[in-house]
């Protein structure tokens, strides 16, 4: 049968069924369609896989499989928060459970039908088709994504939320999302809002909370958040904003907690448990860590949503507790990580520290010394990151723990401190990574305070009268640590006073130089460096082989 008289003949599909029947059963019904690929997959496990590689129009997915296994639920959305799943996948669940709770669960991860069984030919063909009309009904808001013009995008759907037009609600959330990515958050803000009044949503509210927190105000979001949580215990997303949050503030021990909640409700997440794993480790709880670590690397080491520094982290621990057959495990890894990716830098940094690790196990301390001593050298150099910054302390640490203390490690300790202490949260980051020998982790602590009094120092004369000088002071500091924070700062009392500054072209150029060799400061604390915001909706769009957009636009769900 035809598809509504739809042609189906250059769309693919994915079939993600336990059970031989069930799954044949949908695969005949596809392809009566006229959907020209169906591929099949057993466990939402394999079904990651390929979905990591290939990009479809349609899948039809089964919500529960073997117990102790993901189920298409976590499948979704893990694929969802690290933007492996784009836009343009009509990802449908099919399931014998029809309660509401589950199907609103659903609903949060931006699911697009919601199949029960037993379901006939007609009910999924009526599910692919208003896939289809709302393709066409939003096409003029997917033609300004995909052509990365995010401000006429969030215009569009403005206009249809205010109009009430079809799919409004939908389209207020790409809008909302849309104006988060311009960084119009005050507007975001109001468009979630103005959802709530009209149509409570967790995924509106939980937008305010994301809206808040990127606007600078932490404090609000999370009491947002603690609203929303109560409302809804099992709200995974909602925890990933509040630990970010906590993070933000420097409450490491509450970060922890929203993760261990995150976690408990989806324990399938490869990110999550990155999350949790790096926290855990951080905090100092390294037995625990070991474990949390362990396990995401077993799940997620051949999938894109897995960050290799959760394998640096890893074999940290491994030396801790004198594991060296598991510390050969995390240098085969990475061994394996380069083999499929040979020009990647950051994975052969992160290499390196493994290889000195297995030097420091192996009682080579000559050899780990001079490796140490190299990845010091590079501390003022404008590619040494914070992630650089924390394996080295860890390393270092792990050396002076050994009882091999050497007179340049001090300096480098300090230099760390001064670079990438910007706050209270990153400050205890620092000081977390060398906490195994504790008079590195307050040497940290003491070259954060000291960054703190720089810049309270220059606001004050800024106050009493002399921007100028407060200025120059911050840039003369900046420019001697490369803190991001005091440069910042700098550029903040400029443009404040900037009438008042007689120097205020030389200044903003010396400001733009910093960043052209530096990059553009960041202040915001972070644990990994990868997947989408916590709580967003990807807004990736798909494009097939030969360059041209897929058939289907995700959209709001349809529960059966």
């Amino acid at each position: 049968m035809a598809l509504y008289d739809d042609d189906l003949s250059n769309t693919r599909a994915l079939v993600v069924d336990g059970n031989p029947t069930s799954r044949a059963i949908l695969v005949n019904q596809l392809r009566d369609f006229g959907v020209g690929t169906v591929e099949q997959a057993t466990r939402s496990i394999d079904a990651r896989k390929v979905l990591e590689l290939k990009t479809f129009d349609i899948v039809l997915c089964e919500q529960y499989f073997q117990p102790g296994t993901p189920t298409g639920q976590d499948l979704l959305d893990d694929l969802r928060r690290n933007q492996l799943l784009p836009f343009a996948t009509v990802f449908i669940m099919v399931t014998g459970e029809a309660t509401y709770a589950k199907v609103a669960e659903a609903a949060e991860s931006a699911l697009d039908g919601y199949l029960i069984k037993p379901h006939t030919a007609t009910r999924l063909a009526e599910r692919l088709y208003q896939a289809r009309q709302r393709k066409a009904a939003l096409a003029d808001i997917f033609a300004a994504i995909e052509a990365e013009d995010f401000e006429t995008g969030a215009w569009l759907c403005l206009q249809r939320f205010e109009a009430r037009g079809p799919f409004w609600l939908y389209a207020a959330r790409i809008g909302a999302e849309l104006l988060m990515r311009i960084e119009d958050y005050a507007q975001a803000q109001k468009l979630y809002e103005a959802v709530t009044a009209a149509k409570t949503m967790p995924w509106a509210k939980l937008g305010v909370a994301r809206a808040l927190l990127d606007n600078g105000e932490p404090t609000r979001a999370i009491s947002t958040l603690e609203n929303l949580i109560s409302e809804d215990p099992r709200y995974a997303d909602a925890y990933d904003v509040l630990g970010r949050a906590q993070f933000e503030l420097g409450n490491h021990e509450q970060t922890l907690a929203a993760y261990r909640m995150a976690c408990a409700v989806t324990p399938f997440s490869i990110t999550r448990l990155q999350n949790l794993g790096l926290m855990t480790y951080y905090s100092g709880n390294r037995v625990e860590a070991e474990k949390i670590l362990g396990q995401c690397a077993r799940l997620g080491l051949d999938s894109k949503m897995f960050d290799c520094q959760t394998l640096v982290l890893l074999a940290f621990t491994r030396l801790e507790c004198a594991d060296r057959k598991g510390l050969q495990h995390c240098r085969d890894d990475f061994v394996k990580l380069i083999d499929r990716d040979e020009k990647n830098p950051r994975l052969r940094r992160q290499a390196s520290i493994v290889e000195a690790l297995i030097l420091i196990m192996d009682r080579q301390f000559a050899r780990a010394v001079e490796a140490v001593r190299g990845l010091a050298g590079k501390v003022k150099d404008p590619a040494f990151d914070i992630e650089s910054a924390t394996n080295l302390l860890a390393l270092m640490a792990q050396l002076a723990n050994k009882a091999i203390q050497l007179d340049d490690m001090e300096p480098a300790v300090d230099a760390i401190g001064m670079r990438f202490s910007t706050g209270r949260s990153m400050n205890e980051l620092l000081a977390g990574a060398a906490g195994i020998h504790p008079p590195y982790a307050e040497r940290l602590r003491a070259a954060g305070s000291h960054v703190l009094k720089l810049a309270e120092t220059a606001l004050t004369l800024s106050l009493g009268g002399n921007p100028s000088g407060a200025v120059r002071d911050l840039l003369a500091h900046g420019n001697k640590t490369l803190n991001a924070k005091l440069i910042e700062t700098a550029r903040l009392v400029l443009q404040r006073y900037e009438g008042r500054i007689a120097e205020a072209l030389a200044f903003e150029h010396a400001v733009q130089e910093w960043r052209r060799q530096y990059g553009n400061p960041s202040l915001r604390p972070a644990l990994t460096e990868q997947g989408r915001a916590a709580g967003a909706l990807n807004l990736r769009t798909a494009v097939r082989a030969d360059g041209s957009p897929a058939a289907i636009f995700a959209a709001a769900p349809l529960v059966d």
